[in-house]
This record gives structure tokens, C-alpha cells and sequence, in this order.
């Protein structure tokens, strides 16, 4: 008999046209649409220059995590490029509403697009697109990741705010390109270091790091993201494992010297770090392991 590969569920998209107020049209302000017909205008700012912003929030066994975080984080980053603000309420009814009309899946990516609209008519564009999500178990299980130069100072967020550090758009060249460059140096991901010397965020990651009972991540005033998987992370820390907690900026040689170290997002989950460049870092298993219940709503 010939192996066939597992289906993969269709995925659902939902256009939120009232993203910013109820539609011109006096339509519904979000409706399930076609996935399989094109939807986005060529004009559309963000196919022109990627101006827009977004969230990827993770839904396991149909249930979605940190929805309203993810969306207060969406409304920040569209506030820094200004953009008007999004209606949080109504795009928490349509992330439901996405979530519902996918086939059940254990793991399921929802992204959420808030783009700047067809250029001249100042209307955001606004979808909503949930997929089963990748199998992400090598990552879980442990990682090489790339230490690269992102280039700009801690102090860049404050002094240049134009660039944009800490804002989650969908300009995702650069960041794609990192990772890229770390699968040629044999790594499955990157560590941005500043240009004066502080370890700071993956391209699509946050950084947590072990010291004794102490967990440490970068500070969001370096011009980090500021990370909703840490954020829960760390309320569990302290307040179930009685454990510390805090922001702090690390050098590259305070993240080898520590007792391990993580990279978090929604969907990966917390995947640890096995070697920092052709450095070894310490695992714990377990503890990976209770950092992915905890991130998926349990406990």
C-alpha cells in the first residue's frame, strides 16, 4: 500500500470591513469570505509598501490565548504608524467567528492584517486568516540559533521612533532575511544583538533567559516587541512558582553564562535554545515542557 499524506484543513478567511467603524455600505462588520478568490486589491498600501501591522494569535483545541493582549498590541504598533485605531471588540467577535468556522484542529494560527487600505481612499483594510499551524515540534524540542547584528542601538526606539522598533508591521523582508541567513550558518533561527552590545528579540520571537530562580527578558524600552507569550510566562512564574521575574539588558555573554535560555511566540510556544552560535546552553526538558502547557491556557 502507498502512504498518503494527512489532509490539511482549508483554511478560513474572514474580511472585517468595520474594523474602524461600522462599513459605508451599512453591511455586517465582519463576514466569512472565499479563501480561494482573491480578495486584496493590487493598490492596497500594504502590497505596495507593507505599510500595515498585524498579530498572530495561537488557538489550541479551539481555544484562543492572550486574544486581548494580542489586539491592545495591534491597536499600539497601528497607533505608531498612524493608523486609526482598530475596534478591539470587533475583531475579538471575528477572531471567534474564524475560529468556529475552521475544521477542529488541535493547533490553529490566527492572523490578524490591519493594513493602511487602497491608497488615496484612507479606508483601512482589515482580515482575519486562521490556519492549522505548522508542526513545530523540532523547534520545541530544542534549537540552534544565529546570533546577527540587527544594527541599532537599545537607545534607537527613543531617539529615532521612526524606525519603527517595538511596532509589529508587516515590513517582514529584513526579518525573513535574518532567518535565511541563520538556516546557511546551520542555525533554525536568530538572536538580534544591538549595535551597543545587548541581546535583544528573535524575527519572530521574544527572548527569555534562566538565571537560578530568576527569569530575565529585554526590556521593550530597548525597541523589542513587547512579548504577550513572556507576559504570561512570567504572571505564571510569580505567581504559581513563587519564582522572579524581570526586564533587564543582557549581553550576548550573559545569555551563554545562563541556566538556559527560550525563545517564546504564540504559536512556536517557548522553544529553548541548544547552542547560541557554536556555543552550548543547558535544557531542561521539563521545564520547556510545563512553559508550553502553560502557554497553550493550561496550567
Amino acid at each position: 500500500m502507498t502512504a498518503t499524506s494527512p489532509r490539511t484543513p482549508a483554511p478560513v478567511l474572514v474580511l472585517v470591513p468595520g474594523a474602524t467603524g461600522a462599513p459605508s455600505d451599512g453591511g455586517p462588520g465582519y463576514r466569512l469570505a472565499d479563501p480561494t478568490v482573491p480578495q486584496l486589491s493590487v493598490t492596497d498600501l500594504v502590497a505596495t509598501r507593507g505599510d500595515g501591522v498585524f498579530e498572530t494569535i495561537g488557538a489550541f483545541d479551539g481555544s484562543p490565548v492572550n486574544v486581548g493582549p494580542h489586539l491592545a498590541r495591534l491597536a499600539r504598533s497601528a497607533e505608531m504608524i498612524d493608523m486609526p485605531a482598530p475596534d478591539q471588540a470587533l475583531l475579538a467577535e471575528a477572531v471567534d467567528a474564524a475560529i468556529a468556522a475552521h475544521e477542529s484542529v488541535a493547533e490553529l494560527s490566527v492572523r490578524v492584517m490591519y493594513t493602511r487600505g487602497v491608497e488615496g481612499t484612507g479606508t483601512p483594510t482589515c482580515w482575519i486568516h486562521a490556519k492549522a499551524s505548522d508542526d513545530w515540534s523540532p523547534y520545541r524540542a530544542g534549537m540552534k540559533v544565529a546570533v546577527l547584528d540587527r544594527g541599532l542601538a537599545t537607545t534607537a526606539a527613543e531617539t529615532s521612533p521612526w524606525l519603527l522598533q517595538g511596532a509589529k508591521t508587516l515590513s517582514y523582508a529584513v526579518n525573513m532575511a535574518a532567518v535565511r541567513e541563520a538556516k546557511r550558518r546551520g542555525a533554525a533561527d536568530v538572536l538580534f544583538v544591538s549595535s551597543d552590545g545587548y541581546a535583544l528579540e528573535g524575527p519572530t520571537s521574544t527572548l527569555l533567559v534562566r538565571r537560578g530562580d530568576t527569569f530575565l527578558t529585554t526590556p521593550a524600552s530597548a525597541g523589542v516587541l513587547a512579548g504577550t507569550a513572556v507576559a504570561t510566562l512570567f504572571a505564571w512564574l510569580r505567581e504559581q512558582q513563587g519564582l522572579a521575574t524581570g526586564e533587564e539588558l543582557m549581553t550576548i555573554e550573559d545569555v551563554k553564562g545562563s541556566d538556559g535560555a527560550w525563545l517564546l511566540s504564540s504559536t512556536r510556544l517557548a522553544a529553548p535554545i541548544t547552542h547560541l552560535d557554536e556555543h552550548e546552553l543547558p535544557v531542561d526538558a521539563e521545564l520547556t515542557a510545563r512553559f508550553e502547557r502553560v502557554l497553550k491556557g493550561g496550567i
